[in-house]
């Protein structure tokens, strides 16, 4: 039989977790110790039950208080209830790599597909073998990818995420340049006017690049633009097999010199603001066990040991 369903004369959790020791126990005594009350306080808890069920529910018998017909219809759904609270405040289940099915999105970009992704996988198949992998863009649905948990994580540069968000920094980055190992021209270093001398390819996507062409427009830098790129996939065969120069971030720079021996990396002669890629991710799920495990996993790849700040 259903408790009844009028609020105003719903039992309290206590009076709940009463009725369900004195079934168990038989004994007033025995459900105070139970409860942490005295005696005559269980007594009351009790009274109240029997008001509001109007029935006694439990008798005193020899055989100690058994629980009326009543109480006998109630115990199932009183027991039923107690439990869905428990399960509610119980903390939440460990997260098991190795027994997981679950998809992780994380939004980044076309540079981190090169410099974290392959690193980021890695780490997954060896550790949870059934999960998948799924790289999204950073743009502007990114907020609400990551507040709707659409979106476990954006890796890289994400001005746009404040309150509401957590944020880790993972690593600094300043500027480099790249050109051909057999440029015509380069020797072993790169000046401010042999750069401006030759003809460059941009990458024009991204918070950085808008880093480098306030820097360029600050110090009144002029170059010669002659291919522009929505993304890093055509640069490194481009500019080994070309003189033209792309000025870029350290780390996808010196990825791509490390894996085209035709490239080679020379420090940037142009004044360009560092910046710091971070890992962000919503405050929603700031304590769920699967994103705080992908956040440990990120941060031991790519992180310097910092601590998460809110955004």
């Amino acid at each position: 039989m259903p408790l009844p369903d009028n609020d105003a004369v719903l039992p309290d959790i206590k009076l709940l977790r009463l009725f369900e020791l004195l079934h168990a126990n038989g004994s007033v005594t025995r459900a105070a110790e139970l409860l942490g009350q005295s005696q005559p306080t269980v007594s009351i808890w009790l009274g109240q039950l029997r008001r509001q069920f109007g029935d006694p529910l439990f008798v005193r018998t020899p055989a100690g208080m058994q629980p009326t017909p009543r109480a006998g219809e109630l115990i199932g759904p009183v027991r039923e209830v107690l439990a869905t609270l428990r399960g509610i405040v119980a903390a939440p289940t460990d997260f098991d790599p190795a027994t997981s099915r679950r998809r992780f999105r994380v939004c980044m970009t076309d540079a981190s597909h090169i410099t974290l992704l392959p690193r980021l996988l890695g780490r997954l198949r060896a550790q949870a073998p059934g999960s998948t992998l799924e790289a999204l863009r950073i743009d502007a649905d990114t907020p609400r990818l990551l507040a709707a948990g659409e979106a476990d994580l954006a890796l890289g540069l994400v001005p746009g995420l404040e309150a509401g968000f957590y944020q880790q920094v993972l690593f600094s980055q300043d500027w480099i340049c790249l050109a051909s190992a057999s440029h015509p021209r380069l020797g072993s270093s790169l000046s401010l006017l042999a750069w401006q001398a030759e003809s460059h390819v941009v990458i024009v996507s991204g918070t950085g690049s808008q880093l480098l062409e306030a820097a360029l427009r600050a110090q009144r830098v002029e170059r010669r633009v002659v291919l522009a790129l929505p993304g890093f996939l055509g640069l490194p065969a481009i500019v080994s097999g070309s003189d033209l120069v792309a000025t870029l971030p350290r780390h996808i720079g010196e990825t791509l010199a490390a894996q085209w021996p035709g490239l080679r990396a020379f420090a940037c002669p142009v004044a360009v603001e560092g910046f710091t890629v971070k890992q962000h991710w919503h405050e929603r799920f700031h304590h769920e066990p699967g994103n705080r495990w992908l956040r440990a996993q990120c941060a031991e790849l790519f992180g310097q040991g910092r601590g998460p700040l809110a955004g």
